[in-house]
């Protein structure tokens, strides 16, 4: 049975044709994805869909009886209303049933029999009702939404005070909670942690009702959806049964299939072309009529042929490619015994990893763990509470947050990337041409930029300046499905090293080789990507047990441990005075060739240099395993 239908839809939006004669239709209990470049009206579709919006031309058909949900904007509530009231506001009929049936409960104690039997009728259809509706188990769900979207921590908080990330949650898990037969997800997974965005793909994945989903989640998709609804320059293709990798190979075929087909046509209508050519030159040289004829019947049969239009193999997209600069020294990033609280929060205690030159790490953890500030521990705009966090000899970082401020919000596009790299205006355009900023875009303010505009333009600065480092916060936040592909394949190719926080799971197992999962106030090391880091953090907690009366017999020897530690700890205060007088010397040694002359000592200078470099990096290699 069809949920939903639309029959040669058109929409035009500020006299900007959006789509037009589009039809599509959805069967019951599908979970579809509806993909597209940002702006190609995936979110419009979704709004005429929910009634939000009207059609042009054409119509929406719904099945009888079917109820949408769709959030298309936070709610208000009032302000004394917590997050606990918000998410039952979604049984609010079951809510009603039972204060009904409560009255009946008082009025069977104090009624006499000639009436019990009505009020007994009266509670029965209630109480068939209240079960029917899901009542015995409302608190549950509820409970059970909380927990997956990570929210119980929020449930007494007044849902006016919370920050607009933490009410979309809320809002989604009403969502949920209401239980519509036609569901509209759109970017559900947008400021979801990695573990609630697996709990929502579960939750779907086992959801009775219909689900369209907007997403460029690639992973999210490739969990959840049935089949994929492409929208593209106001057309849409349907994948059937289809996931989003399926999806990928079935379009590349498919595009390479019609290229052939318009390249085969063309050699057709090439040949045709010029038979006509020659049949009116020989019609006109020979004054002969039945040329004549013969080229206008081959002419009307030529306009008549359906003209297969030319595929579009590659959209523009950002055209990446960093500026290579002089490596850095082996020990990157050196984090020793790292503690950090915030609000009286333990955020991490002793943590302490090392990245390596051309090292690809990424930072992995639920929402509020520190990952974060793990990364401002880097630049030093936090400090640790107790051990430290070391940038390495040489390392010239490039930083791309998920926030992506810039310097003054009131400047243009092009003068926010000059302040930035030092080149002349026209080059200026250029570059960010690459950037689909073109023509006068490059004089729209950075207060307006969209988020996927201020990743673009922070990566336009990145890409030019004298980098050996990437440190990324959220890169891929804002970015549609092309555009991170592009991302992924820019820094695929980036020569040194990569130090990232992402909960974009096909990211990370695109280009990552080291995992740090934080949880618990510690990070653990897996090596691999993402799925090969998850499957071993799985096969740990299932040997935790055996694991943990191990540790009951190791208390024992606790008190030997102590004094080792503190003989450890001699041993680390004096490798750190050794590595301090060492930095001393190389900037003094770089101070001193900035001013040489003379080349012979300039190379010996600089021999001497790296000699003391890499004592500085064997010292941390100790300190660390101290």
């Amino acid at each position: 049975m069809i949920t939903v239908a639309m029959q040669s839809v058109s929409k035009m939006f500020g006299g900007h044709l959006i789509f037009e004669d589009l039809s599509l239709e959805i069967k019951e209990g599908e979970t579809v994805g509806l993909v597209g470049p940002n702006g190609c009206g995936k979110t419009t579709i979704f709004k005429l869909i929910a009634g939000l919006e009207d059609v042009d031309n054409g119509a929406i058909h719904l099945k009888k009886g079917t109820n949408v949900g769709y959030l298309a904007q936070i709610p208000e509530y009032q302000e004394d209303k917590t997050v606990q009231e918000v998410l039952e506001l979604a049984f609010d009929e079951v809510k009603n049933i039972e204060v009904e049936m409560k009255k009946l409960e008082q009025e069977m104690a104090t009624s006499n029999d000639a009436i019990l039997d009505r009020i007994l009728i009266q509670y029965g259809a209630l109480q068939e009702q209240f079960t029917r509706l899901g009542g015995y188990e409302a608190d549950a769900e509820i409970k059970a939404v909380a927990n997956g979207l990570s929210l119980s921590a929020l449930l007494n908080n007044s849902f006016a005070l919370l920050s607009g990330g933490e009410k979309t949650k809320v809002s989604l898990g009403l969502l949920l909670l209401q239980k519509p037969e036609l569901l509209l997800l759109d970017e559900p997974t947008n400021h979801l942690d990695v573990s609630a965005i697996e709990w929502l793909e579960q939750y779907i994945k086992h959801y009775s009702g219909t689900t369209i989903v907007i997403s460029h989640d690639r992973y999210f998709l490739d969990e959840v959806v049935t089949s994929v609804y492409e929208l593209e320059d106001g057309i849409i293709q349907m994948y059937e049964k289809h996931n989003y990798s399926e999806y990928v190979k079935a379009k590349e075929q498919s595009l390479l299939e019609e290229f052939a087909a318009y390249k085969e046509q063309q050699k057709v209508i090439k040949k045709m072309k010029e038979a006509i050519r020659r049949l009116r030159q020989w019609a006109h040289e020979g004054d002969n009529e039945k040329f004549y004829k013969k080229a206008n019947s081959m002419q009307k049969a030529l306009d008549r042929m359906e003209k297969i239009k030319r595929p579009i193999l590659e959209r523009n997209a950002i055209n990446l490619q960093f500026d290579m600069t002089d490596r850095s020294g082996k020990d990157v990033f050196v984090f020793k015994d790292v503690c950090k609280s915030y609000d009286n929060k333990q955020l991490f205690n002793n943590v302490s990893f090392v990245v390596w030159h051309k090292d690809r790490v990424a930072i992995v953890g639920n929402n509020g763990t520190g990952k974060s500030t793990l990364l401002k521990m880097i630049s030093e705009s936090v400090k640790a509470d107790s051990g430290y966090a070391h940038v390495g000899s040489n390392v010239k970082i490039g930083y791309l947050s998920q926030t992506s401020p810039f310097t003054d919000e009131s400047q243009t596009i092009i003068d926010a990337f000059r302040d930035e790299v030092y080149v002349t205006e026209g080059e200026a355009r250029q570059i960010l041409a690459k950037f689909l900023f073109y023509g006068g875009t490059v004089f729209k303010k950075t207060s307006g930029l969209s988020g996927g505009e201020r990743m673009r333009l922070r990566l336009a600065q990145l890409m030019y300046q004298d980098i050996n480092t990437l440190v990324l916060d959220e890169p891929t936040n804002h970015l549609d499905i092309q555009s991170r592909e592009v991302l992924e394949e820019a820094l695929n190719e980036f020569d040194g090293t990569i130090f990232a926080v992402s909960h974009d799971r096909y990211f990370l197992n695109k280009l990552f080789t080291r995992i740090l999962w934080l949880e618990n106030e510690s990070v653990v090391e897996y090596i691999g990507n993402y799925d090969e880091a998850k499957l071993k953090k799985i096969q740990l907690t299932n040997e935790q047990p055996t694991r943990q009366r191990v540790e009951i017999q190791q208390t024992k020897t606790q008190n030997n441990h102590q004094k080792q530690r503190t003989n450890r700890q001699c041993s680390q205060d004096n490798i750190e005075k050794q590595i301090e007088d060492l930095e001393l010397k190389i900037e003094k040694i770089a101070e001193d060739m900035l001013n040489m002359q003379n080349l012979q000592i300039l190379v010996e200078l600089q021999a001497k240099k790296e000699n003391l470099t890499k004592e500085c990096e064997d010292l941390y290699r100790k300190l660390v395993e101290a």
